[in-house]
């Protein structure tokens, strides 16, 4: 039997996934970091098959050799799809095609990681394009159609641009607008006496608690403060002093998400609504208006949202209220998507999707 294998290679793990002909996940695993961009080749294609072997164990357990290369007489592999963190170019692709392709016996579908989120757009008749919205720590949206065989065909890109320049709707800036909104409460307030302000939030209370500060602008020290330096801070210094810049901002999210879901802060839902507003005006630069204005031209790569799907990835739109406020942005805008789907297994996604095509072939 030949076996779908998809690797989702990222900067924190590389997972593996392999599927039979009918799209059943038979093996997983998880393996350590696999960023190209960072490691390079050699140490890449060492995460990339420790992870593979390790997923090849649960399909294969009665061997005790290594499957790895097959034998060109007995190939193991049908297709194969890596989506890899920090390949961005044709250049990079191809550093990685030959080496892969040793390796599995067969040449694997080489693309950004982004690429995964769409995998679901094979597996439905109904939609002619794909975007792919990822909201973790950063952000980003890919659109896609559906390229030969397994591939996909990127359309049209906005974002992903890293947490100084953007990440629109992931973990940083989520983290940034609360402390921006709880300073800008702040400075509407002091035109009025003391006794006269309300700047009460429960947003407010829990990132004071969490940094264990009382006047909220002793939050322009904390974010200003410079990143750690390899001489570690005394134990007794605040524990911000040890984390850089960008995580004491981005680790503020899971704190908007609980005054805003939890206790209905307006103030946090102040905060989502402004980075939801953000990460939808990305989206719509991918999409065209469901009614077209005769007479006016609209690029050529834009998609109507009633014909495509959108899969959404990463800690942040795996919550269903934060989705939710996005849908609802896109609604406003007149756009209502043919089908929503939430990837939280990107590589388990792709070997499902490499089987699919496998049996249209």
């Amino acid at each position: 039997m030949s076996y779908h294998l998809c690797v989702d290679c990222g900067g924190s793990k590389t997972a593996a996934a392999i599927a039979d002909s009918a799209g059943n996940i038979l093996g997983r695993a998880h393996g350590g970091p696999s960023n190209f961009a960072y490691l390079g080749l050699s140490n890449f294609m060492q995460a990339v098959t420790e992870t593979v072997q390790a997923a090849l164990k649960s399909v294969l357990p009665e061997s005790d050799s290594n499957p790895l290369p097959p034998p060109p007489n007995a190939p193991l592999f049908a297709s194969a799809w890596f989506g890899v963190s920090g390949v961005d170019s044709n250049a990079a692709i191809a550093r990685l095609v030959p080496p892969l392709t040793t390796l599995l016996g067969v040449e694997p579908v080489v693309a950004n990681d982004t690429h995964l989120l769409a995998a679901p757009l094979s597996m439905h008749d109904d939609v002619s394009a794909a975007i792919g919205c990822v909201s973790g720590t950063g952000g980003i949206v890919v659109s896609f159609k559906q390229g030969q065989g397994a591939r996909l065909e990127e359309l049209g890109r906005v974002g992903g641009w890293g947490w100084i320049l953007g990440d629109e709707g992931g973990g940083f800036h989520v983290g940034r607008e609360a402390v921006r909104q709880i300073l800008w409460d702040e400075d509407r307030a002091s035109v009025y006496p003391p006794e006269q302000r309300d700047t009460h939030s429960t947003l407010k209370k829990r990132v004071l608690e969490r940094f264990g500060i009382e006047d909220p602008f002793e939050l322009l020290t904390i974010v200003h403060w410079p990143d750690p330096t390899p001489e570690t801070p005394s134990q007794d210094a605040p524990e911000y002093t040890r984390m850089v810049r960008e995580k004491r901002l981005s680790s503020l999210a899971p704190l908007v998400f609980a005054a805003a879901f939890e206790d209905k802060d307006p103030l946090a839902l102040r905060v989502l609504g402004h980075t939801t507003r953000e990460l939808v005006d990305q989206l719509c630069v991918l999409l065209r208006p469901e009614s077209e204005e005769p007479g006016k031209a609209y690029p050529a790569r834009t998609v109507k949202a009633s014909e495509a799907i959108l899969c959404f990835g990463g800690s942040l739109v795996g919550v269903d209220a934060y989705r939710k406020i996005i849908l609802d942005e896109l609604e406003r805008r007149g756009h209502v998507m043919k089908r929503v789907t939430f990837i939280d297994d990107a590589a388990v996604a792709g070997a499902k999707a490499l089987a699919a095509v496998g049996r249209a072939q």
